[in-house]
């Protein structure tokens, strides 16, 4: 059953080996591959591919929801009830088939570790280069959202007691310590209390709202501009865009195959997650309802659910860092499919080559966090950049790699599926440049309103309405 759905949604015939589903072939592709990513485990001090599924589901659930969940009440106040549903069960299902894609790919490649391996497959060393940065970047980026949400946190518990700037360096600092780990089995288990933290933390919000009642009605959205709308719609693609860390999170699974049981998992947790909070928090706070989704209850509640959020918000931002810092550690250490023993043991180099790179992601996302001050938007203008490629358009193009010509058109359900992965990729195309026009025209309105705070700014940017 897994072998023909896989060959339905590639092309490919079902004897290939490295199906979803069959799991000693699969296993003996990846073990019998040219080169893996991490090498001969079996005697190394260090060894990464032990995770289990349900870990790597958990990791993935933490990656994933963590801040995607806090805007989702903001989309249904902008777009509307319907609308908001409708976009939340369509891109989650669209980012399902996507993200089934990249466990495709992944297993047709045992050594493709991030999206810089894949890009070499796709493009030669330009596409390496290009898809490595890109990653490294949107990467950065989203460690950065955490350090800002992080100060928000600290500002709304302790009411602007401190200079924020002073939150900012702690969120980062916690974030550093908590990515020291090297092997993503060995944060694996944060995933679960960030699961359990951001679980509660919403239902506080839920609960909140239910017992202050109804303080708008949900109506129907005629009058917006595309610019504001498509900025709504940006917050579910993000609210989506783990993809970018699937082929890491693959790479140390003890068993590739599964990643099919993690991915499912995750997809039908989360769309349920977004659809419940965001229909329960707008229904009850109505047009009024405000992002991040834990403000729109009193300020005791407010403090108690940012308090029990803290987990969730770090977590999920060391795992991106950790992904990242993977990318350019492997990136150091792995020469012509040779690992250096750096990798797998616990020498000096290795250690402080990585401990370095984790100290270097953090500056830099602690400065961003500080400096921009419309760093929401400017986090939108790169979500429109790769986030529409990660999630969704870069699928399309690894079904055309993976599925041969004389294949696409030979009967009427191969042609309905290329059309279908022609569609992603211009899908792909048209989130790039729509969103790419909605940020950069929230930041026009925003420097005319005047609504930018300065860079590293001691005022509380606490959620006080």
């Amino acid at each position: 059953m897994a072998n023909n759905l896989r060959a339905s949604m590639t092309g490919s015939s079902i004897d290939d080996s490295s199906a979803y589903g069959n799991g000693k072939e699969a296993a003996q592709v990846v073990q019998h591959s040219e080169f893996d990513v991490y090498g001969d485990e079996e005697n190394a001090d260090i060894q990464y591919r032990t995770m289990v599924w349900w870990k790597a589901a958990a990791l993935m659930l933490a990656e994933t929801v963590s801040l995607g969940i806090l805007s989702i009440p903001s989309v249904f106040g902008s777009l509307g009830m319907a609308a908001g549903c409708i976009l939340v069960i369509g891109l989650g299902a669209v980012a399902t088939l996507t993200g089934y894609m990249i466990g495709a790919f992944k297993l047709r490649y045992p050594h493709v570790h991030n999206m810089a391996d894949a890009g070499e497959i796709l493009a030669g060393p330009i596409g390496r280069e290009v898809l490595g940065a890109s990653q490294v970047i949107f990467m950065i980026f989203i460690c950065g959202s955490h350090v800002l949400t992080g100060l928000i946190a600290f500002d709304t518990i302790t009411a602007g007691a401190s200079c924020s700037v002073l939150w900012a360096g702690v969120s980062a600092i916690i974030c550093l310590v908590l990515t020291i780990p090297r092997t993503l089995n060995g944060i694996s288990y944060l995933s679960v209390a960030s699961f359990i933290s951001i679980i509660t933390a919403v239902l506080i919000t839920m609960i909140g709202v239910g017992v202050a009642g109804h303080k708008g009605g949900v109506t129907a959205k005629a009058d917006l501009s595309f610019a504001s709308g498509f900025l709504a719609v940006t917050d579910v693609i993000f609210a989506y865009a783990g993809h970018v860390g699937f082929f890491t999170f693959i790479a140390e699974m003890r068993q590739p195959e599964d990643f099919s049981k993690a991915l499912y998992f995750l997809q039908i947790a989360d769309t349920t997650l977004y659809l419940i909070v965001g229909v329960v928090v707008y229904a009850y706070a109505g047009d009024n309802v405000v992002s991040p989704a834990l403000g729109n209850t009193g300020v005791t509640l407010r403090k108690v659910a940012y308090g029990i959020a803290l987990p969730t918000i770090m977590i999920a931002g060391v795992i991106n860092g950790h992904v990242c810092a993977k990318l350019i550690f492997v990136r150091i250490f792995r020469r012509n499919g040779q690992a250096s023993k750096h990798m797998t043991t616990h020498s000096w180099t290795g250690w402080l080559t990585w401990t370095g790179l984790c100290f270097a992601i953090w500056a830099i996302a602690f400065v961003i966090a500080e400096v921009i001050p419309f760093f929401n938007d400017l986090l939108g203008v790169i979500s429109a950049l790769f986030a529409s490629w990660f999630t969704y358009g870069i699928s399309g193009v690894f079904w055309f790699h993976l599925t041969p010509r004389e294949q696409r058109w030979s009967t009427p359900w191969q042609r309905v599926k290329t059309i279908f992965w022609a569609g992603i990729i211009l899908m792909g195309a048209f989130i790039m440049v729509a969103g790419l026009y909605a940020s950069i025209d929230s930041i026009v309105e925003g420097y005319k309103a005047g609504t930018f705070s300065g860079p590293f700014t001691c005022a509380s940017q606490a959620l006080t309405a």
